[in-house]
């Protein structure tokens, strides 16, 4: 537990916690020193940037601190020292440490993905920074286009550290790092490999805390552009955590607002011949891999089974954990099934040829670009159940580039032909926990008869990293286990390895928190939020999971098993779940060989 103490900045005293850094004490007091290498997930270890310098004076004179890692509790007041922000000294050095950036940084703004984004640039501007003050040579550049959902372009990397620390405290795995010496320094996986040669599971959580464009999604916004000109019929569909985040792109506070409506009806007016809510598809999912665990826990199968919603996470299990595959649910996630879906049933009822088709999913996501080109999931004459994925932040490039004014759209529904309802327990898969809890709805519904009069199963709740719960269904304890980024789900595969797994069913998702915090949606950088940014950054994930939550609760039928459209199709189509057709359409194999991604072209 911190103690209280004193510090004087700048001339005045203010209490403060004794377990804080100089920069986190300064912004208690009303102070923004800027950084480049210090993120608020993930804590600055590195002191790289050198932007955040201040100097701190004692009797004996004044010397210059990284104030992202020097801790308060080394300068008390009383004993004389004093810490200046704004002192000659500190506005010198900030100013010269970014004009070193700036010297090896390319400057080709106008094209690059984080323009008007760009946390570099923000810096400079607060520090006054001016261009072109060093010269001499240049990091070589290595641009790597390859692998299928991340770009690497080393021209604009700043040697922050951020993304490295991020990749080891999500995930765990620690795929990149500092690579050469010297001029010839770049971040990257070992011996600057390609992501496509290493074991990145491309979640694209590096993505998210990157502060210039050295990182960004694989963009395939061209492919809808030559899809739609081709006269393609070119169908959308978006994942639950898009709305939750998409209005972020266009001014809104996090968690202000649910962007449904506006989103569907700037898909409209983008020209897409439907626009469909992939939550019919996690619906789908719900009746196949609850009645697959049911069938698991009756006939003695393979247990725990673990969800496969997560293509980050898949790609994780195919590199590190191969030997459980037999645990892994054979279900294809959310937006592969309704892709499959739309290629029969939907071009069945609509006198469509398949090949006709064109299916774009909108995720928050960057592990499924590469989903989308598994060659598993081809479910349909060959062809792949959906064609690219667009990331949130795309979808935001598109609705600009068609100069639609956000604000202005109103509020349209969904396409009902087929495909149209979807129900609160669809909504819920973008959190940590959403799809258990979802299963569970349906599982206890088909192991009692009865609906779970609460509905709601407060145990899958919350953002912890691991969560446990233990359901009573029928005199018959289930407990369950849910882990979100891979460093929480490794000590729950540890032990199912070993086979001291206590559980029936584990839910891993890939990315922190889950897919509202998916390394394909919209920035939280630290320097370019308002000034309350220590409650934004603490509180961002919870804000988007409450909107989904609200969904959930608001809408009339919550339970999957209920949606009636879903009834309709197995009815009319499917059969039952886990039927022949079933099995055909909406489940998929893994990879137990693969050891790098196949490479895409740039």
């Amino acid at each position: 537990m911190a103690n209280k103490m004193n510090i004087k900045i700048e001339g005045r005293i203010y209490e403060v916690d004794d377990d804080l850094t100089v920069l986190e004490a300064a912004k208690k007091c009303g102070y923004r020193i800027p950084t480049l290498c210090s993120w608020k997930d993930n804590q600055c270890s590195l002191a790289s940037c050198r932007v955040c310098l201040v100097e701190i004076r004692t009797s004996r004179g004044g010397k210059l601190f990284a104030s992202c890692v020097y801790p308060v509790k080394d300068i008390p007041a009383e004993k004389g020292f004093e810490i200046f922000i704004s002192s000659p000294m500190a506005v010198k050095a900030r100013r010269a440490s970014v004009e070193l950036l700036l010297s090896n940084h390319s400057k080709n703004c106008q094209q690059c993905v984080k323009n008007g984004q760009c946390e570099l640039l923000e810096v400079a501007r607060i520090t006054g920074a001016r261009d072109d003050m060093f010269e001499g040579a240049k990091t070589k550049t290595t641009c790597d286009f390859v692998a299928p959902g991340i770009v690497r372009d080393t021209s604009k990397c700043i040697l922050c550290g951020r993304c490295i620390e991020r990749c080891k405290e999500a995930q765990g795995i620690g795929v990149l790092g500092f690579q050469n010496r010297g001029f010839e320094t770049v971040v990257g996986p070992a011996f600057n490999r390609s992501f496509a040669s290493s074991p990145c599971i491309q979640c694209g959580q590096c993505i998210e805390v990157c502060p210039t464009g050295a990182l960004s999604e694989h963009q395939q916004i061209d492919l809808v552009d030559e899809a739609m000109a081709s006269g393609k019929y070119v169908i959308v569909q978006t994942a639950p955590a898009v709305r939750a985040a998409i209005a972020e792109e266009f001014g809104h506070k996090i968690g202000t607002q649910d962007g449904t409506g506006k989103m569907v009806a700037a898909l409209h007016r983008l020209g897409f011949y439907r626009v469909f809510d992939t939550n019919f598809g996690a619906d789908l999912t719900i009746m196949e891999e609850a009645t697959e665990l049911l069938h698991r826990i009756k006939n003695g199968g393979t247990l725990p089974q673990i969800t496969s919603c997560s293509p980050g996470w898949i790609n994780y299990l195919e590199f590190f954990y191969k030997d459980l595959i037999p645990n892994l649910s054979t279900c294809k996630s959310p937006h592969e099934m309704e892709g499959a879906i739309i290629k029969s049933y939907f071009a069945k009822a609509h006198n469509l040829d398949p090949k006709d088709i064109f299916v774009v999913s909108i995720m928050p996501c960057t592990a499924k670009k590469y989903e989308a080109a598994r060659p598993e999931n081809r479910a349909v004459d060959g062809l792949p159940d959906v064609d690219c994925v667009l990331t949130t932040r795309e979808l935001a490039v598109l609705i600009r580039r068609a100069g639609l004014n956000w604000d202005a759209l109103p509020e349209e529904d969904f396409d009902q032909d087929l495909l149209g309802q979807y129900t609160g327990a669809g909504v819920i898969f973008g959190v940590t926990g959403g799809v258990m809890e979802a299963a569970l709805r349906t599982a206890y519904f088909s192991l009692t008869g009865e609906e779970y009069k609460k509905i709601e199963f407060g145990a899958c709740r919350g953002l912890a990293g691991v969560k446990e719960a233990a359901v009573e269904i029928n005199g018959k304890t289930i407990k369950v286990a849910i882990a979100s980024g891979m460093k929480n789900a490794k000590p729950l595969l540890d032990q199912i390895r070993k086979g001291e797994s206590p559980y029936a069913f584990i839910e891993i998702m890939g990315c922190p928190g889950g897919c509202i915090n998916g390394g394909g949606q919209p920035f939280v950088k630290p320097s370019l939020l308002p000034y309350e940014d220590d409650e934004i950054l603490s509180t961002y994930r919870q804000k988007r999971a409450a909107i989904l939550y609200a969904i959930d609760d608001g809408k009339p039928i919550r339970q999957s098993h209920n949606n009636p459209d879903i009834k309709k199709i197995y009815k009319d189509f499917l059969g039952e779940p886990l039927s022949e057709l079933s099995e055909k359409l909406l489940h998929t194999h893994y990879n137990a060989n693969r050891d790098i991604f196949p490479s895409v072209k740039k």
